[in-house]
């Protein structure tokens, strides 16, 4: 069975994948489309024609984001291959709002400039936990994770 080519209704293969459902399919890709156009465009721009002179966190941090929109484009045309960016996605947005945003938001120490981070990343996180296929990633990552041969 070829999981890229998913039925309408989730079901198990001999080897206990799951298969993943068109609708599914598609909002992956959605996902996928949203943040290649979105974090790309911004990240490109921003390494193309500078606003300002960046430090090296900067520089890091506009080449991981410019490097990750081009792997979300991949994601478009092999969705499920590409899953491990939407948890990583899901991952570094929660790490950063439940470890970093919220407890400087309740020390009342929140720096200006983070107070843009707030609506992406409380957008997002629900979008990612609606749309990443959570028994496939079980079955195709953790089942097995500590069974050793």
């Amino acid at each position: 069975m070829n999981l890229s080519k998913a039925k309408d209704k989730s079901s198990t293969d001999k080897k206990g994948y799951v298969d993943i459902s068109k609708i599914r399919l598609y909002l992956m890709k959605g996902l996928y489309i949203l943040t290649f156009l979105t974090l790309g465009y911004s990240s490109w721009s921003e390494i193309l024609y500078p606003s300002e002179q960046w430090g090296p966190y900067d520089g890091v941090t506009y080449s991981f984001w410019a490097s990750y929109a081009v792997l979300m484009g991949v994601g478009i045309k092999y969705p499920l291959k590409m899953l491990p960016l939407l948890l990583l996605q899901l991952f570094y947005k929660s790490v950063f709002f439940f470890g970093v945003y919220i407890p400087l938001w309740i020390s009342g120490s929140l720096p200006e400039t983070f107070k843009g981070f707030l609506k992406p990343f409380a957008i997002g996180i629900p979008i990612d936990l609606l749309v990443i296929p959570w028994i496939y990633v079980y079955k195709a990552y953790f089942k097995n994770l500590f069974k050793f041969n």
